[in-house]
């Protein structure tokens, strides 16, 4: 069985998390609460996510607090955020992981479903900083992860829009560093390959797309949602310290 890392300094840290319930959120929500650390998570996905709460209500450690929210509706995400930061104090750990990678075609693609594209991808990310920012100025520090994707380092075809989001995070990610690293607050971005999550595998691993895997990776085998959730706990940890305005990408070597 494979050992991983414990960080004690995650003991007790307030954590939120974006699009919790599934995927890759999940295992960060869980290996959150693995570590000792308080997690709040919001999500659309009501009934996955408060299985996921359930699951990981065990003895001798917190299960995390999950509210409904839909993201692209940015006074009821800052309400939210507000109120659990009320509830289980400032936190200290924020991560940008909700996101949707709808397919599209270039000739199909309205103003309506651009703007609905930014709303869900793009623009919470601005949105939580500026919320966790006041309790973190309170705290003299904290981290701040958003979550890019490979899949424009690829010239992934068939998502354009998306495409577009992703690689903007790099920008955010950057310039938010220098204006709040005077305050102790770290922000970093994480860029994934293409995770085996359920939502991937039911629509888009195929044969094809195996081949494809197998070919571009360096590294054999499967990047899984666990393999992204170590790196995020590494950057909200305090082993990070001096990581700040960097792109950790782990794909298995495809880009």
């Amino acid at each position: 069985m494979t050992q991983t890392a414990k960080y004690p300094s995650l003991q007790g840290r307030r954590v939120f998390v974006t699009g919790g319930g599934t995927g890759i959120g999940e295992a960060i929500v869980k290996a959150f609460v693995e570590q000792g650390a308080v997690v709040a998570f919001v999500d659309i996905a009501q009934e996955a996510s408060e299985a996921l709460c359930a699951n990981l209500a065990k003895p001798g450690q917190t299960a995390p607090v999950f509210r409904y929210c839909d993201i692209t509706d940015i006074p009821a995400l800052q309400r939210t955020m507000a109120e659990l930061a009320a509830e289980l104090g400032d936190f200290d750990v924020l991560v940008n992981n909700a996101a949707n990678d709808q397919r599209h075609d270039i000739e199909n693609v309205s103003l309506d479903y651009w703007n609905e594209r930014i709303a869900i991808n793009q623009r919470p990310m601005f949105f939580t900083a500026q919320a966790v920012l006041p309790g973190m100025k309170k705290k003299g520090g904290g981290s701040i992860i958003n979550f890019s994707s490979m899949s424009w380092h690829a010239k992934g075809a068939g998502y354009p829009v998306y495409a577009t989001t992703k690689s903007a995070v790099i920008g955010l990610t950057r310039c938010l560093a220098r204006d709040l690293g005077p305050f102790g607050v770290r922000v970093n971005t994480v860029t994934p390959g293409w995770v085996m999550t359920q939502r991937q595998v039911d629509l888009w691993v195929d044969a094809e797309a195996e081949v494809e895997i197998k070919k571009a990776q360096c590294l054999p085998g499967k990047l899984m949602p666990d393999d992204i959730a170590a790196m995020v706990l590494f950057l909200g940890a305090d082993e990070s310290k001096m990581c700040t305005a960097q792109d950790f990408v782990v794909d298995a070597g495809w880009t």
